[in-house]
């Protein structure tokens, strides 16, 4: 009964505009949005400079799988001095700014309702974007109805999106640790050198800006792969502009750019 529940819920709440970065928990939103709505149910990406441009084609390629109508909209993180000072509360900032632009748009094109993905595995103690998701209204339908990480996972493959297996992520500043400021240098070095280890197979990985240095995390499972290629990631790391290079032997772990 729970996407009946999820689809009547939408529908009562349409026309609904939908947050939508491409992920699993979007992506499963987005779904439920078409499939309640139809046309009248719009998918948008916001695309900042902290978006990779894969992630971009992804989330049009996402949208078209799902036939939802899909726009993007742009804007400039960086202009907003609070943003490239890097507070502890970045995401704070981050997530207002997206969902600023979401409600303007909603309220220009008549949408009821703004959504996003958040599920139920999401809340926690520290976590300062949802408290600007919250703030502005907009509706979490996962959250709502107490889905959690796992269990959209298992919706999005049952209604066969290729999405429902692929690894959680975050926008590009998340890879620079707090305190130290978010320019545009770094996050097109950061996008260069995670597409390089993308290239090379792997699935689960971070590539850390820590000062003029990069430290590399990948999937546990993956790190054996990581350490014999190491010299070759290596040097193709410091052509980008890197200082120094190093991989974590600790793999990836979430809030890994403020470890030591």
């Amino acid at each position: 009964m729970l996407v009946p529940a999820l689809e009547d819920d939408l529908r009562s709440r349409g026309p609904v505009l939908v947050a939508f970065s491409g992920g699993v928990d979007s992506g499963l939103v987005a779904a439920l949005a078409r499939r309640a709505l139809g046309d009248r149910a719009l998918a948008v990406t916001a695309a900042a400079e902290t978006l990779a441009g894969a992630e971009l084609d992804h989330a049009r390629r996402l949208a078209a799988e799902i036939g939802i109508r899909h726009e993007v909209v742009t804007y400039s993180e960086l202009d907003e001095p609070e943003f490239r000072a890097n507070p502890r509360h970045r995401c704070y900032v981050c997530q207002g700014l997206r969902m600023d632009r979401m409600l303007a748009l909603a309220r220009t094109g008549g949408f009821a309702t703004v959504c996003d993905g958040t599920n139920a595995s999401d809340p926690g103690p520290d976590r300062p974007g949802l408290r600007a998701v919250r703030e502005r209204g907009v509706y979490s339908p996962l959250l709502e109805h107490g889905v959690t990480k796992a269990d959209a996972r298992r919706l999005a493959r049952a209604f066969g999106l290729t999405v429902w297996d692929r690894p959680a992520n975050a926008c590009l500043s998340s890879r620079i640790p707090h305190g130290q400021l978010v320019t545009l240098p770094k996050l097109r070095r950061i996008e260069d050198a995670e597409a390089e280890l993308q290239s090379r197979g792997f699935r689960i990985l971070r590539v850390r800006h820590d000062g003029d240095s990069a430290r590399v995390e990948v999937g546990k499972g993956e790190l054996q792969a990581a350490e014999r290629q190491w010299s070759e990631i290596e040097a193709r790391l410091l052509e980008l502009g890197f200082e120094g290079a190093a991989l974590d032997p600790r793999g990836y772990r979430t809030g890994g750019a403020d470890a030591a």
